[in-house]
Formats: structure tokens, C-alpha cells, sequence
């Protein structure tokens, strides 16, 4: 989610098959990766980090119509020899299987198959790519070596986002099941590379490849090829791919890219099922403050979920810190950091994390919807006023919800109507001269009649994410009015016509 970026693992060697399925020979690999991963963890961006060398204009990449459309914009625009690696119009950049191998005593995740397989790198691309490769094992299989061969494994689908060291995001996208066949077994990860954010459709596409793989691992590839060969349909639009499967012959596979991008990565169903609306609230309070947050449940497909679901909650504006949906168990001393995180672990691992001397912070289990610790103040954090609308209107429109499309809108137009209300005059302390833009911020706080948001203001413009907005809005204007600026538009309009 956050992960591993493009710094290069000195001294370790990677060895990755192609297209053939030639396996990676050898045990202990996974040991020497993870050494040199945990030693090189100070010099790995994650995802929302510290960087100031984002992606112009690309306030939020998980939630905002913008931040998604800009992003594969600018990557279309990188001159690199490998142009598919990066350009929007791709769906992925690689499908890579992480199988289980026997090291001594315990199974160690390592990479069996690599798709495609690239040569004539430069060296940058083929250092990133190492990096990228290395990385991937531990975000696959991140509940550690405690496996045995199963005979039954409900197959689930999670995700990951990788950053680099400049701004940009890749995706990983999961889908871990036990491969057909008779008597204990172990499984395998199924995992797709994109720059693209749009986790309902490759979650649709992770089906068809878990279909073809109860058949065949040969039955995949002539699939992700015609994938990759097809252009990434623009929001709303359908692309269709063929593919054959032995015995049923040519099928059609229509996928869809949702119309609105801002929720592409998005289903907020799964945080509301486990949370109640005051937590839900609690817990957008705290990010607003950037404090420590910790998730902790059974499935990975819930953690990263639930956590993509409460990124999305602070659009228009962007978590800038450490930001991991599912963490590693090799990891979990992250949470010892004294720096600004959202963390997802599974509760498998509550002991380890009781001995850990972690500070102030907020930990949320998500299969009993309690916090098991908190700060304290997490519900007086917002103004009174704007904390009990936000509570009324998710407890009475949720009943009127009918579906996730229903449910994914509400909540939205919700928490960005309290972004409109709090922040949405930032645009008449705005002084723009032919050379420069400069954001009037101690005349924007000032202009606030109540003094509760006046007092909020003061915590919140001290976070960088309201400095990452600052940023962008002294940068160029942007040409097309986003998300935002509508809702704006859209409540000073219906201010007008109540005076």
C-alpha cells in the first residue's frame, strides 16, 4: 500500500523465471531478502511518505477523480525504452506467482513465475525492477512462514500499493487460493502490477484467472496477453478481451471501468459493516490530526478493504505518512515508529504487538468494531456541530441505501459536504499575479465565524496533507473543475436560493 519503493537491495541477486515456468530453484532466499529488505527499510518511500515530488495536482490517488486521471496522465508521458511498463493504456505491468517452498523446516514465499518477462532493460528499469520483485513475497504471504499444506483454502482478495521513491503508486492486486488438485496442498498468490487504481475491476479480472488456473497454468497466460494487448477503457467505457479455454471454447470477458475514478479503488460496504458511524468518525478525526492508526483482523481481504475505504474518506486531501494495508509480519515493528501511520495486521499477531513499546495511538479491531486503544479525545477531535451532522446523516441515509453504488455515494457526498462547509472558501484567499499564486492561510482561518472551526482549523492546517494542498493550489490551475470545486459550487448555489 504501501510499500516498498524503487531503492536498489545492495548485494542481493534475483533470479526470476519468464514466460516458460521455470520455477526459482534454491531455499533460504526469502531470509536474505527479508534482511535486506528490513535493512533498507529507512531508505524505502511508502506510500504517502514524506515525498514532496508527487504527481502535480494529484491531491489523493486512492479516492479522488483527479488524483487517478493525472496520475496515469503523467506516467503516459515518461520517455522510457519500455513504454508499456508505464503507460495508462495498459492494464498491468506484470502478473507474477508466489508459490510456498520447503526452507528447512517452514515454507518461504518466493516468486515461481514472472509475466511477461522483460529483457533489454535499462539499468534503472531493471534495478526498479529487481526492487519491485523482491518486494512483492512478503506483501503476498504477509502472515508469515507458518504454513502447511491445506486440503481446503477459501480463496481471498486483497491488496497492496507500492510507491516510489518519486510519488508514483503501482497497485497490487491479490487473489490467494489453493491450486486444484487431490490430497494437502499449499496455495499460491496470483498477483497483477498496475499503475492503474481500480480494484472492483481486477478483482473481476483476478476471477478469470483463478477459473483458468483450476484448469491449467498455461490456460492463463494466452488471457493476460490479450489483456495487456487491449486498451484501458476510459471511465464508463467497456473493453472486451477473447480468450479460449479447452472445452469451452472462445469466451468474450466485457470489463467495465466504473464512470466515476474517484471510487474506483473504493467500497466503503465492508468499514460500515464492521464499524459503527461514531468509530468510522472517530477514526477520520484522527487521520485529520495525522495520528498512529492500527487495524487489526483475520481476513487481509477485510484490512485492506476497510483501510482503502477510510483513505478515501479524507478526500480532497491525501495521507502523506506511512501507509501499509496489510503489513508483513517481518514488519511489525513499523508500529514502533514515532512518526504518523495507518497500519493493517492480522489479529493473529495481537501478542507480538503487546510487546511492542508502541506510542499514542489508535487500534481498531475490526471483527468486534471496538477500539483496543485510543488517545482518548478521538470524539471531541471535530467541532460539536460538524461531528453530530456527520453522525445524523450517515445514521439515517444508510437506511436508505440499497446497494454498495448507493451506499459508496452517500458516504462520500457526506464527508466531502464536511470538507465543503470547513475548507471550501479556501478559493477567496487566493491572490494570483502573472508569476505566482500565494494561499492567504492566516486570512482563511480568520474569516471563519465559529470559533470551533477556527480552533479545528489551527490543528489541522498544521498537518501535511493541508500543506500538500496548499502546494497545488499555488501550482497551475487546473483545467477541469474537479469533484470538489462542484461540491462547492453546488452548496454556495443552495445557500443563494435558501436567502
Amino acid at each position: 500500500m504501501n510499500t516498498a519503493g524503487q531503492a536498489a537491495l545492495e548485494g542481493q541477486e534475483t533470479d526470476i523465471s519468464g514466460l516458460d515456468g521455470t520455477e526459482r530453484g534454491g531455499g533460504g532466499g526469502m531470509s536474505e531478502f527479508t534482511s535486506a529488505f528490513r535493512r533498507s527499510f529507512r531508505r524505502l518511500t511508502w506510500h504517502g511518505g514524506h515525498s514532496r515530488s508527487r504527481t502535480p495536482g494529484a491531491r489523493t490517488l486512492l479516492g479522488t477523480e483527479r488524483g487517478i486521471e493525472r496520475s496515469i496522465s503523467a506516467e503516459e508521458k515518461k520517455p522510457e525504452q519500455d513504454s508499456s511498463r508505464y503507460s495508462g493504456q495498459f492494464f498491468f505491468e506484470y502478473l507474477v506467482v508466489v508459490s510456498l517452498k520447503k526452507s528447512g523446516v517452514t515454507y518461504e514465499p518466493q516468486i515461481a513465475y514472472q509475466f511477461p518477462k522483460r529483457e533489454n532493460l535499462m539499468r534503472s528499469q531493471k534495478e526498479e525492477e529487481e526492487s519491485l520483485l523482491r518486494a512483492i513475497p512478503l506483501f503476498c504471504f504477509p502472515d508469515g512462514n507458518t504454513w502447511a499444506p491445506l486440503t481446503e483454502y477459501e480463496s481471498e482478495t486483497f491488496s497492496f500499493v507500492l510507491t516510489n521513491v518519486d510519488g508514483s503508486r503501482k497497485f497490487g492486486y491479490c487473489r490467494r487460493l489453493l491450486p486444484r488438485g487431490g490430497g494437502p496442498r499449499l496455495p499460491e498468490v496470483f498477483c497483477i502490477i498496475s499503475c492503474l487504481g481500480c480494484f472492483g475491476l481486477f478483482s473481476k479480472i483476478l476471477d478469470e484467472v483463478e477459473k483458468r488456473r483450476q484448469i491449467s497454468l498455461a490456460v492463463i497466460y494466452p488471457f493476460m496477453q490479450g489483456l495487456r494487448e487491449a486498451a484501458f477503457p476510459a471511465p464508463g467505457k467497456t473493453v472486451s478481451v477473447k480468450s479460449f479455454i479447452p472445452d469451452s471454447g472462445t469466451e468474450i470477458i466485457n470489463l467495465t471501468r466504473p464512470s466515476d475514478s474517484r471510487l474506483e479503488h473504493v467500497d466503503f460496504s465492508s468499514l460500515f459493516e464492521y464499524l459503527s458511524e461514531e468509530n468510522v468518525i472517530a477514526i477520520f478525526a484522527s487521520l485529520l490530526l495525522e495520528r498512529r492508526v492500527i487495524f487489526l483482523a483475520e481476513e487481509l481481504s477485510i484490512l485492506s478493504q476497510c483501510i482503502h475505504a477510510v483513505a478515501a474518506l479524507l478526500y480532497p486531501f491525501t495521507w502523506q505518512h506511512t501507509y501499509i494495508p496489510v503489513l508483513p509480519k517481518v514488519m511489525l515493528d513499523t508500529v514502533c515508529s514515532p512518526t504518523p501511520f495507518v497500519v493493517g495486521v492480522q489479529r493473529q499477531f495481537r501478542e507480538q504487538l503487546d510487546e511492542l513499546p508502541i506510542e499514542e495511538c489508535l487500534m481498531v479491531d475490526l471483527h468486534t468494531g471496538v477500539f483496543l486503544q485510543k488517545v482518548g479525545d478521538e470524539h471531541d477531535i471535530l467541532p460539536h456541530k460538524m461531528y453530530k451532522e456527520l453522525l445524523n446523516s450517515l445514521q439515517s441515509q444508510r437506511k436508505t441505501c440499497q446497494c454498495s453504488q448507493d451506499l459508496n455515494d452517500m458516504v462520500t457526498n457526506t464527508f466531502v459536504l464536511f470538507f465543503v462547509k470547513v475548507v471550501g472558501h479556501y478559493s477567496d484567499h487566493l491572490k494570483r499575479n502573472r508569476s505566482e499564486t500565494t494561499f492567504q492561510e492566516k486570512q482563511f482561518r480568520k474569516s471563519v465565524t465559529s470559533k470551533s472551526i477556527r480552533k479545528f482549523l489551527k490543528s489541522f492546517m498544521a498537518t501535511q496533507m493541508f500543506s500538500l494542498f496548499v502546494q497545488e493550489l499555488q501550482g497551475p490551475p487546473c483545467s477541469q473543475e474537479g469533484f470538489f470545486e462542484k461540491k462547492i459550487k453546488e452548496h454556495r448555489e443552495n445557500r443563494t436560493k435558501v436567502k
